[in-house]
């Protein structure tokens, strides 16, 4: 246990397995990605008890890995709107202790574009979650462009959470979430990057898991892309400056190796608590709470960390977690 006091934290990396999408997904598909191998146990019940023993007021919840993409649309768009109804009856369920990261039915745009509007206005969802690739393809593919676009009218958050691409089967004795998982969330990031999304969507709020995954050790290397006219068109306040703008959480990361980079990268209000619960198990959860703490970054940066900086992103919150 780590406070008795009342919890504080925001923790925006929190995953939740609605029952349709971990009846139709299959526990097999879910569990093998990870570290242990099997499907989480988890209910909400689960989760308030964890977020209670470690400090947590409000948990942002979103679909993990592998997602609602499987090929079938129907599938997909029906997964969608149950995950999507099953986190807004949550947040209504336990005031002040969820929030929502709402899922699209990506790669199919249309049926996005109105699930957007219906997490948006109808559940007033905090912002919408999104996987690193879809199809093996990447968010800066000029496909997704249409979603991109309104989400930047809308001024809305973005989360984004890594997944296994389908063009990497290398190592597959290697659990997905150990290697691919940071790797796809960097390729995420140069595809937005050198599409000219970000440069494009200066009104979305941008969140990438586990510290940006090895973005912030490869920046000063993917920034040597500006060499070329055709990167550069697309990064023209240059790639450290719109990396410098991103959003990053601390899910697996509070330790000094990645903070060290991480704050090389982003000052301390670009960064989010994150647990990554159920997927990660409640030991890790406690651990990036011990971790934080231990980096010596201050009490009032460790405040923002903890919680400002999610409040200042997600204002709707506040309400919630005061």
């Amino acid at each position: 246990m780590v406070q008795s006091a009342a919890p504080q934290r925001i923790d925006v990396h929190h995953h939740i397995l609605p029952p349709d999408y971990c009846r139709i997904v299959g526990a097999d598909r879910i569990g093998h990605q990870l570290v242990s191998g099997k499907l989480p146990d988890w209910t909400p019940q689960h989760s308030i008890a964890a977020m209670d023993r470690n400090g947590i007021a409000t948990a942002v919840t979103s679909i993990s890995s592998p997602g609602l993409w499987f090929g079938d649309a129907a599938v997909t768009r029906r997964l969608a709107r149950h995950s999507n109804d099953y986190a807004a009856a949550m947040r209504q369920d336990h005031p002040g202790r969820f929030g929502l990261f709402a899922s699209l039915p990506l790669p199919d745009i249309e049926a996005s574009l109105r699930e957007i509007d219906y997490a948006l206005d109808t559940l007033k969802a905090e912002g919408i979650g999104l996987l690193t690739s879809y199809d093996s393809r990447y968010p800066g593919d000029p496909s997704f462009a249409p979603i991109f676009d309104e989400l930047d009218r809308r001024r809305a958050v973005v989360y984004f959470h890594p997944t296994a691409a389908d063009c990497c089967g290398c190592l597959p004795e290697i659990p997905a979430a150990t290697l691919e998982f940071p790797f796809d969330t960097t390729r995420a990031i140069a595809s937005l990057l050198f599409s000219g999304t970000f440069a494009r969507c200066r009104n979305i709020r941008f969140i990438f898991s586990h510290a940006g995954g090895t973005v912030p050790f490869l920046a000063e290397r993917i920034a040597r892309l500006e060499r070329r006219p055709e990167f550069l068109q697309a990064v023209p306040e240059g790639v450290i400056a719109e990396l410098g703008r991103l959003h990053f959480d601390t899910a697996l990361s509070a330790n000094a190796y990645s903070f060290d980079a991480l704050l090389r990268l982003v000052t301390a209000d670009k960064v989010l608590f994150g647990s990554d619960y159920p997927f990660a198990p409640e030991a890790t959860m406690t651990a990036t709470v011990h971790g934080l703490a231990a980096l010596d970054l201050g009490a009032e940066v460790l405040q923002a960390i903890e919680r400002d900086n999610a409040l200042r992103l997600l204002p709707a919150l506040c309400r919630e977690a005061a």
